[in-house]
């Protein structure tokens, strides 16, 4: 909603500034300079990048379009899952256990928590390091190593699609200068017209610098800024997941080990201590009827 909104207010004060200063709106409806830039923009953007960052560039389009960033149930399912797991590691068998990440789909743990079970890669790395932390050989550092490597790599795999975004928002003002260089050349064909038909070309070939610029700083440098936003706030999870562990390697009871990964949370989203105490005692439903 708020690219939408902000693109409105761009596009109005634009053409309102253009059309108050005297200019006539007409001049700028150039589409044959609109399908140069963009399509040579989008030519670009699919040489570039191979199609699995293609897809999840239009994924991440419609992620960033609805704002579609970890709420505060996705943090008390996570927060849940991590609490029912720990407890049972301290209280339960290892096959118990190894039945519920085994076949999560089937775990009445991760059935309590739907929006974790929905995020399959979320899912399977709660699941890998519980494994490692049954198997009981791994050391605490030696987790936090491959953890961090591993959220890493998870973290470049989904910024991809604001790389490709970025790249292509940087070519639109040189694509710009090649429209307009066109709609010149264009112009230097009529030298011979009179100075009202060369100047009205001469008008149209400058709105491609216009257009390049305007795509580029207006539009698609916006939307990667907010393709990075959202999918920076939804790696969050990987980290909320791993300090929790890594404290409960360390010794701490899992109420005091959720805390460790509470914190990560940023403050103005972070549920409150009373929320995850009571998501505790009524896994699914209690942050969501505090919240409410």
């Amino acid at each position: 909603m708020n690219i939408i909104v902000g693109f409105v207010i761009t596009i109005g004060c634009v053409l309102g500034g253009f059309m108050a200063m005297g200019g006539h709106i007409e001049v700028l409806n150039q589409p044959f300079e609109l399908l140069i830039i963009g399509g040579a923009a989008i030519g670009g953007f699919i040489m570039t990048n191979p199609i699995k960052t293609i897809k999840d560039t239009m994924k991440a389009l419609g992620e960033a379009f609805k704002g579609k960033v970890p709420k505060e149930r996705e943090y008390l399912d996570t927060l849940s899952i991590l609490y029912s797991l720990m407890r049972d590691l301290r209280t339960k068998s290892r096959n118990e256990i190894e039945s519920h990440i085994d076949n999560p789909e089937e775990s009445e743990l991760f059935q309590s928590a739907p929006t974790i079970l929905k995020n399959k890669e979320l899912t399977a790395f709660i699941c890998d390091y519980v494994r490692l932390i049954i198997i009981g050989n791994a050391r605490p550092h030696e987790i936090e190593a491959l953890m961090d490597e591993e959220i890493q790599t998870i973290s470049q795999d989904r910024l991809k699609p604001y790389h490709a975004m970025s790249t292509m928002s940087d070519a639109c003002p040189a694509i710009g200068i090649i429209a307009a260089v066109l709609g010149v050349i264009k112009a230097m064909a009529a030298i011979n017209e009179s100075p009202a038909v060369l100047g009205g070309l001469i008008g149209a070939a400058l709105v491609g610098t216009m257009l390049g610029i305007f795509l580029s700083y207006c539009v698609f440098s916006p939307i990667a800024t907010n393709i990075k936003i959202v999918r920076t706030k939804q790696n969050r999870l990987y980290t909320i997941v791993k300090q929790t562990l890594l404290a409960y390697m360390n010794g701490s009871v899992p109420q005091v080990a959720l805390e460790h990964g509470r914190k990560t949370i940023s403050s103005y989203e972070r549920p409150s201590i009373d929320a995850v105490e009571q998501e505790m005692m009524n896994p699914g439903g209690g942050g969501e009827a505090k919240a409410a």
